[in-house]
C-alpha cells in the first residue's frame, strides 16, 4: 500500500528510474545479442530478467529487518508501477483534444501506443487512449501487485523487467518476430492472472458491472493477446462503449481488431471516464495484495 499511495502521488521519478536504466541496459545488449532467430531471444531474455531477478532476491535477503524489509518493498513498488504517468499521459491526449491541438495530441499520443498516429481521428484517438489505459493498468498495476504478493520484491522486479521487454521487442514485425518470441510469450505467462484479476475489479468497480461482465466473456477471447482482450473487453462493457477495429503501424501494417462491447465508438469524453475507472482498479488491486500479504503473514 505505501508504494502505491507514492505512485499516485508522485508518479515515476523524473531523473534515474530504474524501469528506463533497465530499457537501456536491454537496448545496449540487444546490440550484441540480436540474431534473427528465437534461440538468440531467449538467451537475451533470460540473461536480462536472470539478472535483475537475482539481484531482486539478494536485496531481500539484505533486508532482515521489518522496517528494512517494508521500506525496500515500498520502494521498488513505486518504481515499478506505472498507474500515475497512465493517467497523465492519458489526461494530457484529453487536454490536448479539449483544445483543438489535434497534432499535438496525436504527437503526446505515442507515449501511450505503439500504433501509427499521424492520421488518426479525434474518436480514434480517444479509442487508442481507452485501449492502452485498460491494458496498461493490467500490465503496470494489477499484475505487479500481484506478483509483489506472490514473490515479494522478486515477483516485482521479474514482472516489470517481463513486461518491459515484452514492449521492447515482443512484437510483430520483421526485426522481432523470432527475437521477440520469448518475450512476448513470457509476458502472456506472467500477464495471466493479472488480466484475469483486472478483468474482476473492472466488473465490481465499473459503472455497468454487468455489461463489463458480460463482454469479458463474450469478446475477451476475439482479441489476438488472451490478457490484454479481458481487460479490454471488460473497460469497454463497464463504460457502454465499443473498443477495437482497425489499427495502422509503422510499416503499414495493419490489424484488424475484434469489436468489443456493444456500445458507440469511444468520444475524447469518454477518456476521463476511462481513467477514474483505472484508478479504482489500481486501488482494488493494492488492496487485494495487501490483504493476500497479511493472510500470509507477510
Amino acid at each position: 500500500m505505501p508504494g502505491h499511495a507514492a505512485d499516485r502521488g508522485l508518479g515515476d521519478p523524473r531523473r534515474f528510474h530504474p524501469v528506463a536504466g533497465f530499457g537501456r541496459t536491454a537496448a545496449a545488449l540487444e546490440r550484441v545479442s540480436y540474431a534473427d532467430d528465437r534461440r538468440r531471444g531467449i538467451l537475451h531474455e533470460a540473461v536480462l530478467v536472470g539478472g535483475v531477478t537475482a539481484a531482486a532476491q539478494y536485496a531481500q535477503r539484505r533486508a532482515r529487518s521489518p522496517l528494512a524489509a517494508t521500506l525496500l518493498t515500498a520502494v521498488v513498488t513505486w518504481a515499478v508501477l506505472g498507474g500515475r504517468s497512465l493517467e497523465r499521459e492519458a489526461t494530457a491526449v484529453a487536454a490536448l483534444l479539449d483544445g483543438g491541438d489535434l497534432d499535438g495530441a496525436r504527437q503526446r499520443l505515442r507515449n501511450l501506443v505503439g500504433r501509427d498516429t499521424a492520421a488518426l481521428s479525434p474518436d480514434e484517438i480517444a479509442r487508442a487512449v481507452v485501449e492502452s489505459v485498460a491494458e496498461n493498468t493490467s500490465d503496470a498495476v494489477v499484475a505487479s501487485h500481484l506478483w509483489g504478493a506472490v514473490a515479494g520484491v522478486p515477483g516485482l522486479v521479474t514482472h516489470r523487467a517481463v513486461n518491459t521487454l515484452d514492449a521492447m521487442i515482443g512484437h510483430h514485425s520483421a526485426r522481432y518476430e523470432q527475437f521477440g518470441w520469448a518475450a512476448a510469450r513470457v509476458d502472456d505467462v506472467l500477464g495471466l492472472p493479472g488480466a484475469r484479476l483486472g478483468g474482476l475489479l473492472t466488473v465490481t468497480a465499473g459503472p455497468d458491472r454487468r455489461g463489463a461482465w458480460v463482454a469479458w466473456r463474450r469478446d475477451a477471447r476475439r482479441h489476438p493477446s488472451p490478457n490484454a482482450g479481458v481487460v479490454e473487453a471488460s473497460f469497454a462493457g463497464a463504460l457502454g462503449i465499443r473498443l477495437g477495429g482497425v489499427n495502422t503501424y509503422y510499416g503499414n501494417r495493419r490489424e484488424h481488431r475484434a469489436l468489443m462491447g456493444q456500445g458507440r465508438p469511444p468520444v475524447p469524453a469518454d477518456i476521463a471516464p476511462a481513467v477514474r475507472l483505472a484508478r479504482t482498479v489500481g486501488w482494488g488491486a493494492a488492496v487485494v495484495a495487501a490483504a493476500a500479504c497479511l493472510v500470509r503473514g507477510r
